[in-house]
């Protein structure tokens, strides 16, 4: 049973589309620099990572799908204020995701693992939080469920999210500690997981 959505105007569906292209192309941009080296370089892979893989994107799927109902002027306030809203949340994920991916190099990957021949990355936005990439995806759930009216959806979809995300962070965790050891444990001492100076 789908919580009855809000009504949308067609300048925050077009924002949505506009940023979710920008999006994929920093993803796209991702997935060609990790592909330029393919050697198995050893290193250890948890593919335990895959379920909370799977987790996250039910729960953006949650906010993704069911009933939308435009039927906002387009030039109203609200159509705009929600188009500039949804625009600016877009931005955001493809910027921080893209910095992200840049920032991790060849150790960039879908799965946890770490490389033979890998450092710890803590530059760029690893910097101010050890997660940014899951910041990224959480933010674009966020950008999905005000664009398609379904903001409602995130009293269930948030928490499945914050849930999905812990299984990755506790497991991506044991493997940086166990490539790491001492080095990571001051950097996570040192680095919030997701917000800075927060949590």
């Amino acid at each position: 049973m789908f919580i009855n959505s809000d009504p949308v105007g067609l300048p925050g569906l077009a924002a949505m589309a506009v940023g979710f292209m920008v999006f994929m192309t920093a993803l796209l941009a991702a997935r060609m620099r990790a592909r330029r080296d393919t050697a198995d370089q050893g290193g250890k892979r948890d593919n335990r990572s895959v379920l909370g893989i799977v987790l996250q994107g039910f729960a953006i799927g949650m906010v993704a799908f069911g009933p939308i109902r435009t039927i906002l002027d387009p030039l109203s306030p609200r159509a705009l204020a929600t188009a500039f809203v949804v625009l600016l949340i877009m931005l955001a994920v493809a910027g921080l995701f893209h910095w992200s991916s840049v920032a991790m190099g060849r150790n960039w990957a879908l799965v946890a693992r770490t490389r033979g021949d890998a450092s710890l990355v803590t530059n760029g936005p690893f910097a101010y939080v050890r997660n940014p990439i899951y910041v990224a995806l959480g933010l674009f759930m966020i950008a999905v469920a005000i664009a398609y009216g379904h903001s409602r959806m995130l009293i269930i979809a948030l928490p499945l999210y914050a849930l999905a995300t812990w299984m990755r962070v506790a497991l991506e965790e044991k493997v940086l500690r166990a490539a790491f050891g001492e080095e990571y444990g001051a950097y996570a001492k040192r680095v919030k997981r997701f917000l800075p100076g927060l949590i």
